[in-house]
This record gives C-alpha cells, sequence and structure tokens, in this order.
C-alpha cells in the first residue's frame, strides 16, 4: 500500500528539504544512472528522525495491517524500529520491537536478536527494499524464532524493475517480495508520488527535475 495521497507528497516534500531525497545523476546497485537518490542514512538528527517516524506511524496506522511487533533489520532498521516504536507509543499503540546484529554474541544473552521476544505477528521495518536481501534474511529469523512475519513497511518505493544478473525483472524488487512471501509491503510513498510532487511544483529547481525522473521511470518503471 501507498498511494498518491497528501500524506505520502507531505513526506516526498520533507525528504527533500531534509536531503534525503537529492537530484542529479547516481548510479544504483543495478548499474543504472538514477536522476535521483534516496538515502535514509541522511536523516540524521532527532528532529529529522521524529518527524520520519511520525509519517511510518501514520501510514501504518491508516493501513489496518494487523501487527503485534516490529522487527528492524541491521543497521538502518535497527534505528528505524525504536523510532517508529516511540511514535506509535506516543499515539497510544505500544508494541514491542526488536532487532537483529549482524554477529551472534557468545556472551551476555547472546545469539543475533536483541530486544523484546520476537513472537507473534512481526512487521519489519526498513527504508527501501533494493535486491530483497535484508527482507529474506528478516523473515528467515523471525521464522526460526517461531514468529510469523506478516508485512514490511519502507519508506520509499522506487517502483522500478529489479536486476537479476544484469537483466532486467518484470517484477519490482517491492513485487518480488509480495510475490515470493505473500506479504504485505506498506510504503509511505512511491515514485509515483514523487513525479506528482515535481510536476506541481512551484520552485522551478524542483520542477526542472520533473522530465529527467519521469523518463527513468518510462525505461525501467514497472
Amino acid at each position: 500500500m501507498a498511494g498518491t495521497d497528501a500524506l505520502a507528497q507531505d513526506f516526498v516534500r520533507f525528504a527533500v528539504d531534509a536531503g534525503v531525497l537529492r537530484f542529479g545523476e547516481f548510479k544504483t546497485k543495478a548499474g543504472r544512472l538514477s536522476p535521483y537518490f534516496f538515502n535514509a542514512g541522511l536523516f540524521d538528527d532527532g528532529a529529522k528522525l521524529g518527524r520520519l517516524a511520525e509519517f511510518y506511524a501514520a501510514r501504518l496506522m491508516a493501513s489496518g495491517l494487523a501487527f503485534d511487533m516490529l522487527f528492524g533489520p541491521a543497521y538502518k532498521g535497527i534505528t528505524l524500529a525504536a523510532a517508529v516504536a516511540v511514535e506509535l507509543a506516543r499515539r497510544g499503540r505500544n508494541v514491542p520491537f526488536a532487532y537483529n546484529r549482524k554477529e551472534a554474541k557468545d556472551h551476555g544473552e547472546g545469539g543475533t536478536l536483541v530486544g523484546a521476544p520476537v513472537t507473534g505477528r512481526v512487521l519489519i521495518i526498513d527504508d527501501v527494499i533494493s535486491a530483497g536481501t535484508s527482507v529474506r534474511e528478516s523473515i528467515q529469523m523471525i521464522r526460526a524464532a517461531g514468529a510469523q512475519p506478516v508485512a514490511v513497511t519502507i519508506a520509499l518505493d522506487r517502483q522500478e524493475k529489479a536486476a537479476e544478473g544484469g537483466v532486467d525483472s518484470p517484477l519490482s524488487a517491492v513485487q518480488q517480495v509480495k510475490a515470493q512471501w505473500q506479504l504485505d509491503v506498506v510504503a509511505i510513498a512511491t515514485l509515483q508520488d514523487l513525479l506528482q510532487v515535481l510536476a506541481s511544483a512551484q520552485d522551478p529547481a524542483m520542477a526542472g527535475h520533473s522530465e529527467r525522473v519521469a523518463a527513468y521511470r518510462a525505461r525501467y518503471g514497472v
């Protein structure tokens, strides 16, 4: 779920203002030259992270998804899961959260999972889905703990074809996750929302990016 709605477009504007969504020429992991780049690691202070958590929480509460806890894959998902759990609690929906560490500890509590016990219906929270690797690893950890992964929530759905061995797939990475794992994917915003913001921008500099982003979607979009 995502869509051309006020929440999504407000998020796009926020990401641009925060310097997290940038325009230019960027090489993607698939080797494509993208006219935009979304780097959630740049939500790097308390105000920006708090505002980001508000967008996640608002989208989740509007989605109607049923879940019992949050799971944040290392590393970006750790901060996201914690921040969104705080915001959901502030809105009256207090849920536990957990995350994984990359290397297992052999002392203390040990293992790779940290935080609340991983049980019930688990919502995976991440920034984007590129190759789907972190989602796959998260699903495996959640199931190994005896819990049920039910959905993934991300900030931005790029809505572009996944690349497999240099060959474009007919499906996007998000669509692959939905098809392979039968999980819902809830995005705060999509590439379509970004295009709508650019098309309606009063700032000529912003509006000037619209044609290049639209051309990129025409070539690689799903």
